[in-house]
């Protein structure tokens, strides 16, 4: 079923693809630069969706593809969660029609500075937090990408003076022409590699599509400590600037760790704090907390906004999320921990015994990396998933307990009642979410739910 009339101006016809946050945000921008729209969404529409489209006049269909209207558009802005192997981008990249994501379209319509973060892990922490961090400083600053309100829809309503944009590889694999002012690789391990191939060089080199088309005037923060990070740099040439952070060795422009302090210097600027006066504790918020730092410094913000905005941040939802304790049991909320690497930054921030959920869609995880972690912290593993066999396989000869759950309410509860006073109920899943929820969101909000029930 298609809605709305069909314009006239049949010279400029833009098809989107996928009507979630991104794919009405660009409509709503295409639509105000002259497009006719068509949105077409291979399956259900959100309502509130829906009742935008309908309310600014966007035509747009649901549970199908009408191929001909589609094929006949001069471009075609797709989700960045629509496979390139999808039977209708293969079509479009045949005929020769260019398939790019919401962010290169907004790109072209806006001056404003541009932050963009990616990494296999800690982008959405990253982002929140340099965001934070702008904000406090009195930027006119906008939040977008893969967090917050559609790149596009603010570009077209609220015109800010620069963006701190999540950027995922998903998203940059249809970027060509979009710049960041200042890119942001936090690290690159092993995800999402059914998309590629399954192999890692090619996930890298979506990764490192963050810092396409940059100039001199522009400026690239990495990860010194990252072995993919330095491989993937190996024959390549940047033409910005460069800023590493490091915990393991001294850096001279970027940023280090010295007795415990984040030391951070760039050309113009000096900057130091003790690692105990940050607000995200562990290891890895420590290389966070150094990424979201050397951008305030590359833009010359005082010292005394980023010490105060470091110590004052609070981190996202179903990331390490505190849900509360009962019984001397601490309930911590990591539903964002969809692979497995996440799930290893957070048993490595754990300072007690710890009940592991574990589970849901396995992405072909490699489980090895986590039983070194899982050896000496997780008491127990309950697995909250369909298919729970590959997490029995990889744990059971280092932990004695292991049993399977099929609702955020059995998870929470059997956790319970296998933890102790002073232990940690931990839900890393290290997977998907799609096989028992909609989301990460929903997988997290059922589980802090459950341990309210308790």
């Amino acid at each position: 079923m298609v809605y709305g009339l069909k314009g006239m101006n049949k010279n400029k016809n833009i098809a989107i693809l996928g009507a979630g946050e991104s794919g009405v945000g660009a409509a709503y921008l295409a639509q105000q630069q002259g497009y006719d729209v068509f949105v077409s969404d291979f399956g259900a529409i959100a309502d509130h969706y829906k009742e935008q489209l309908k309310s600014w006049n966007i035509r747009f269909e649901e549970n199908q593809h009408t191929e001909a209207e589609i094929l006949n558009a001069v471009e075609v802005i797709k989700s960045p969660g629509i496979p390139d192997k999808a039977p209708i981008i293969k079509k479009l990249k045949e005929k020769g029609v260019p398939v790019i994501s919401e962010i290169e379209f907004a790109g072209r319509y806006t001056d404003a500075k541009i932050i963009g973060i990616t990494g296999s892990n800690g982008k959405t922490t990253t982002t929140s937090l340099t965001h934070f961090i702008l904000k406090n400083a009195g930027l006119n600053v906008g939040l977008a990408g893969n967090i917050g309100k559609s790149f596009a829809y603010q570009v077209a309503t609220e015109k800010h003076d620069c963006y701190v944009l999540e950027l995922s590889s998903f998203m940059l694999d249809d970027m060509y022409q979009f710049k960041t002012d200042i890119a942001v690789l936090l690290n690159i391990t092993p995800d999402h590699l059914d998309r590629y191939d399954y192999k890692m060089e090619n996930y890298a080199a979506s990764k490192f599509r963050v810092t396409q088309n940059q100039t001199a005037d522009d400026v690239f923060i990495y990860c010194a400590d990252d072995a993919e990070t330095i491989k993937g740099m190996e024959g390549k040439s940047f033409k910005a600037k460069q800023f590493p952070f490091s915990i393991e060795k001294k850096i001279a422009m970027g940023a280090d760790l010295e007795n415990d302090n984040i030391v951070i210097n760039t050309p113009q600027e000096h900057f130091e704090m003790s690692i105990t006066e940050l607000a995200l504790q562990g290891k890895h918020n420590i290389y966070n907390s150094m990424a979201s730092g050397i951008v305030a410094k590359v833009l010359e913000l005082r010292n005394d906004t980023l010490r105060e905005s470091l110590a004052t941040f609070r981190n996202i939802e179903h990331r390490l999320e505190s849900v509360g304790k009962i019984s001397g049991i601490s309930f911590i909320n990591d539903s964002k921990a969809t692979n497995v690497n996440s799930t290893w930054y957070a048993l490595e921030s754990m300072t007690s015994d710890v009940v592991l959920i574990l589970g849901g869609v396995d992405k072909g995880n490699d489980y090895s990396m986590l039983k070194d972690l899982v050896k000496e912290k997780v008491k127990a593993i309950v697995c909250l998933g369909k298919d729970n066999q590959r997490i029995h396989e990889a744990f059971e000869d280092v932990v004695d307990i292991i049993v399977n759950t099929s609702s955020a309410t059995d998870a929470a509860q059997a956790a319970y009642h296998l933890a102790t006073k002073g232990d940690t109920v931990l839900l890393s899943p290290a997977c998907a979410s799609f096989d028992l929820f909609k989301n990460y969101e929903d997988r997290g909000n059922q589980f802090k739910a459950a341990v309210k029930e308790l």
